[in-house]
């Protein structure tokens, strides 16, 4: 048995006939037509007059269905008796047999949260016509666990636009839908491959790798969105955050690593200043200090350069031995 995927569509890109050429053998057939019904009518032409005026005038009727205009970037799709003929691109005023498909019309079933009050909604697309233009799909916020299991929302924006009109229309049911669900997809499946932060060794995540996250989105979104003829010009995270229900946590937890890496910055320093306050005192001979009077120093140093407040001397009338 064959399991293998339908062969994909592929656009044929033809031209009609100028509808300004057209336009005025259609007008005429009006006239023509009713002017030979009524002479039938009062006897002065034959009955077979009659009949080619009806023939006249619904001809032209007919014909005055073929005619259709075209905005830069958009197209429209020929289809005659559900044989696919071709997508023509050019703009302006153009007159194609009046016979190829008019109107698709798609129907959508949408329910709310709790799966009730399903409503029918129908889509039309006018004279099959596909717009070419680039076009924002904003998407919502989304809740995922990412790598490390930590619920996170995240939402990003694609902007997209159809390539193919052939694969668009035929390969998929609605390629507007088909790209919000799968744009969906792909970002709760990006939010799922990679931590939200705090990550292993040289591991991206998707607060510090905003590069490779972006083009990791933006490959996955053009594979899954090719079948229907689209190409993603540009995929961004939009907003990334911890879930409400984990976000002070995870604040006090940022903070904490912040005074962590403070605190290591500010010893590291205390430590080289007491290094150099020692070796500049030994090699200018000011005093000669034995091991518990360096330790007392270094201690004191200490104190004085990591504490958070202002040091009070103590004066010593003593001796450090008495």
């Amino acid at each position: 048995m064959n399991t293998g995927l339908r062969p994909a569509s592929k656009e044929l890109e033809v031209s009609v006939q100028s509808g300004w050429l057209m336009l005025l053998p259609v007008l005429l057939s009006y006239p023509i037509g009713i002017a030979l019904i009524i002479a039938s009518a009062n006897d002065d032409l034959s009955a077979a007059s009659g009949i080619l005026g009806g023939v006249v005038l619904l001809v032209g009727i007919i014909c005055s269905s073929g005619f259709f205009t075209l905005q830069p970037n958009e197209s429209r799709v020929l289809v005659l008796f559900g044989d696919y003929k071709g997508t023509v691109r050019k703009e302006g005023f153009h007159w194609g047999n009046p016979f190829y498909a008019g109107g698709a019309s798609k129907t959508s079933i949408s329910t709310d949260d709790k799966g009730q009050h399903i409503t029918v909604q129908e889509k039309r697309n006018p004279r099959m016509k596909v717009s070419l233009r680039a076009r924002n799909l904003n998407g919502e916020r989304l809740k995922v666990n990412d790598k490390n299991g930590n619920p996170i929302e995240i939402a990003a924006v694609v902007v997209w636009r159809v390539q193919d009109t052939a694969q668009a229309m035929f390969d998929v049911d609605d390629y507007e839908d088909y790209v919000s669900v799968q744009a969906e997809s792909a970002v709760r499946h990006l939010g799922s491959q990679y931590a939200y932060d705090h990550g292993e060794a040289h591991e991206v995540t998707l607060r510090s790798g905003t590069g490779e996250v972006t083009a990791a989105l933006q490959d996955e979104l053009q594979e899954r969105l090719a079948r229907a003829g689209v190409v993603v010009e540009e995929a961004r995270l939009t907003h990334l955050a911890y879930a409400p229900e984990i976000a002070q946590t995870m604040l006090r937890r940022q903070q904490a690593d912040a005074v962590l890496a403070a605190r290591q910055k500010i010893v590291q320093g205390a430590v080289g200043m007491v290094e150099m306050a020692l070796s500049e005192l030994a090699k200018r001979g000011v005093v000669e200090l034995d091991p518990e009077r360096k330790a007392a120093m270094v201690s004191n140093l200490m104190v004085v350069l990591c504490g958070e407040s202002d040091a009070k001397p103590v004066i010593n009338a003593g001796t450090l031995y008495g």
